[in-house]
């Protein structure tokens, strides 16, 4: 994609359909006058009395107590500099949007039209009764840090400056991990600090709280390193002034144990990596591009632990690892602050989280075979799931120990489930996806890439590197339809079944298909003229090994895709009965729905299948299945046929697969509402489980409940997901949207990464 392309994309994302990227939504009723009078006038009197009576009844009564606000001038925003508090708004939004789908904390963003800093002080003191935490965000330097101490001192609610402490706290978590990797310890190492910004001061203040030697740390800033002979120094700047007879980078590197950047790209070289003692620890956080290279790095020195802000790098500096969950810690206890002891707390967690066992959903999310602590391990993934779990309570408990906590926690196995069930606001699982088909993409077969929605999807697919699309199609349409869009890629195959360049190629398909069935009336005539379809042309691509896998369904009905798929690819081996999920992205979190596009009534047998091959499903995504299956009856209520054969399914699953947690029959309300079913059904497997996967008794009702969910709720939809077929083919709904053939395209990468690694695993 061109710059200008790129620029245009960015433009509409926040422009379109609804400017910004945050809003406020109700949550109380409001449908009737008796809502609305509860809710206002005369009603909404009661609560301010009793705020009025005691102020601390305004947590009991309002949002305040999930409420931060991100706050900014404007003066120092992302690598853009000054500009300004309404061009640092789409930013401040942003931040607002990951504290929701990291932690679940709703933010207002408040940009401030000051660069005084008793103004911006008094503009925040005055506004701090609305909000329970203070977020500042991009403030320069050195005003930061005095704007950070007063509000500090002044308010008694949590603040934090996040450019400071955020990379503060995770690169120290990553820090000790290193440094214990490397067999050195915290008080002996030499340290050098490239950078004397707001985070620099704050990283090197948190790492001489674990126990590094103020004697042992060079830092240096534009003008070379900071030497306590040099005249008109910060204060900031002056606390970490060396006496050192030393100038430059090359200089201080030399013998260096660790190395932190948080400055300029390319300014550390190989022969200053060389110079290092043995062991060496660089964190090169400059972003987007590092002091360092990573490739460059790893390759001069293989005892390297290297670090940086990247995600396609091992070892990502990522702050969204600390700031949505060490507010929430201190918003869930109502701490009065987030002191030192709060933020060496979450360091521990984050430490300690990285040598655990990870969760089998966080090594498919990046595509490992193990993510074990080591060299290329030293910090938690972002998304890890047990993080909410983890930083929050340690957080939490810090706050308490340390006196700041209003509001102390007494059941911590009750609130850490409470924080899980947060999660379940959250899309992680989609962007999870894209991360592991980026890993290694295969080659996706569009075939009905004239379509303009397809080969948008196509276009987000090969640029973001989710796969090496091919695009089929009539040609001349194609590229009228990539230059509109500015689709550029020269390294994209383009071919057109009917056209004459692609002859010899559609006779050998011909004599493979005929091959297959001609014993089924099919001559070799027959097979000729099929292969100028589309669809027919595309799954010989993915049965010769052509294409890793197929994406179609856009333009065309869903049962007439699905018999050329049949009959050329088939049904994987032991499998007698294909069937399709859809993910959907809900509240509570992913849901599987089945069977949702091909079985119209199956049998008892067929249901049994359809859910065990619906679990394997989601152990692709790494989440274990927890598996209602649906009726309109409760274990036995009606003796119908219909609820009978959802009987036999589940006695059948119960003895030949007692290891599912599976239970049935069941109205979906007793399914999905876990203390109905504890209550009445305390017997069910189900029972005190969060179910996520739903098996229909029929087409109809799972067609049409998905659908509800997807057009009511907005709910996202990864699906349908064809289960079953011997090769990796993936039949889209009729007119499904670029951002779903998009997910589609993920999901059939990682159906060919899996098939790749067990054909490997048999090789």
């Amino acid at each position: 994609m061109s710059k200008q392309s790129k620029r245009l994309e960015a433009l509409v994302y926040h422009a379109k359909p609804t400017p910004g990227k945050i809003k406020v939504v109700p949550t109380k009723k409001y449908a009737s006058q008796r809502d609305l009078s509860l809710a206002y006038s005369p009603g909404v009197a009661e609560p301010c009395l009793e705020i009025a009576k005691d102020v601390e009844n305004v947590y009991k009564y309002t949002a305040k107590g999930n409420l931060v606000a991100v706050i900014s001038n404007g003066t120092a925003v992302l690598g853009l500099g000054n500009i300004g508090p309404e061009a640092s708004k789409p930013v401040m939004e942003g931040k607002g949007l990951l504290f929701k789908i990291f932690a679940d904390i709703d933010v207002f963003d408040i940009e401030v039209d000051t660069e005084d800093v008793e103004a911006f002080i008094a503009t925040v003191k005055n506004i701090a009764p609305t909000f329970g935490g203070i977020n500042l965000e991009d403030i320069k330097a050195p005003e930061a840090f005095e704007i950070e101490r007063r509000l500090k001192e002044e308010l008694d609610i949590p603040v934090m400056h996040d450019d400071q402490h955020g990379t503060a706290i995770i690169s120290a978590a990553a820090l000790l991990n290193a440094l214990e990797i490397a067999e050195k310890k915290i008080d002996e190492v030499k340290i050098v600090v490239s950078g004397a910004g707001a985070a620099a001061i704050s990283c090197t203040r948190l790492y001489q709280a674990f126990g590094a030697k103020r004697e042992n740390i060079v830092m240096l800033d534009s003008k070379g390193v900071i030497r306590d002979e040099r005249t008109n120094l910060t204060s900031e700047k002056a606390e970490f002034a060396t006496h050192r007879k030393i100038d430059t980078l090359d200089e201080a590197m030399l013998n260096a144990d660790v190395f932190v950047g948080l400055s300029q790209p390319d300014i550390v070289t190989p022969n200053m990596l060389l110079s290092m003692a043995a062991n060496p620890i660089v964190f090169a956080m400059a972003n987007p591009n590092p002091e360092i290279q990573y490739q460059l790095a790893i390759d001069t020195r293989d005892d390297i632990i290297m670090a940086t802000g990247r995600s396609d790098h091992p070892n990502q500096v990522n702050n969204v690892l600390g700031f949505p969950f060490i507010f929430r810690g201190a918003l869930d206890v109502r701490a009065t602050k987030i002191n030192e002891a709060m933020k060496m707390a979450a360091v521990k967690a984050l430490s300690d989280l990285a040598k655990e066992s990870v969760p089998e959903q966080v090594n498919i999310a990046y595509a490992e075979t193990k993510l074990t602590f080591g060299k290329d391990y030293i910090i938690p993934k972002p998304f890890d799931p047990r993080l909410i779990a983890v930083v929050p309570p340690a957080v939490a408990k810090a706050a308490m120990e340390s006196g700041v906590a209003k509001e102390p926690i007494e059941d911590w196995d009750r609130y850490k489930n409470s924080l899980l069930e947060r999660l379940g606001s959250d899309n992680k699982l989609v962007r999870m996806l894209m991360g592991r088909a980026k890993t290694n993409p295969k080659r996706v077969v569009f075939a009905e890439a004239d379509q303009l929605d397809v080969l948008k999807a196509a276009q987000i697919a090969y640029e973001e590197g989710i796969a090496h699309p091919i695009l089929l199609g009539r040609k001349k349409v194609i590229l009228e339809l990539m230059e509109e869009i500015e689709f550029i890629a020269d390294d994209v195959a383009i071919i057109d079944p009917k056209s004459d360049k692609e002859t010899a190629r559609k006779n050998r398909y011909a004599k493979a298909y005929w091959e297959k069935r001609k014993r089924q009336g099919v001559t070799i005539y027959s097979a000729e003229k099929v292969m100028r379809e589309r669809n027919y042309f595309a799954a010989m691509m993915v049965n010769v090994g052509d294409a890793d896998a197929l994406i179609t369904g856009y333009s065309r009905n869903y049962p007439s895709v699905v018999r050329p798929m049949l009959e050329l690819i088939g049904m994987a081996d032991g499998v007698t009965r294909v069937a399709t999920t859809n993910v959907m992205m809900t509240q509570r979190g992913p849901m599987f729905l089945s069977d949702t596009s091909i079985n119209i009534d199956p049998s008892a047998k067929d249901l049994a299948k359809i859910a065990r091959m619906t679990s394997r499903v989601s152990k692709m995504f790494g989440i274990e299945s927890v598996t209602a299956m649906i009726s309109y009856s409760n274990f036995g209520s009606s003796d119908n046929p219909r609820a009978e054969k959802v009987r036999e399914a589940v006695s059948y699953l119960h003895k030949a697969h007692p290891e599912m947690v599976v239970d049935g029959e069941l109205q979906t309300d007793f399914a999905l509402n876990q203390k109905m079913l504890q209550d009445i059904f305390p017997f069910s497997k189900l029972a005190g489980r969060k179910v996520n996967t739903l098996i229909f008794p029929n087409l109809d009702s799972a067609n049409i409940t998905y659908k509800l969910l997807k057009e009511l709720n907005n709910a996202e939809s990864i699906g349908p997901i064809m289960m079953g077929m011997r090769k990796p083919v993936h039949i889209l709904q009729l007119g499904a949207s670029v951002d779903e053939i998009v997910n589609m395209t993920a999901i059939a990468v990682i159906d060919a990464q899996e098939r790749e690694k067990r054909a490997s695993k048999l090789a």
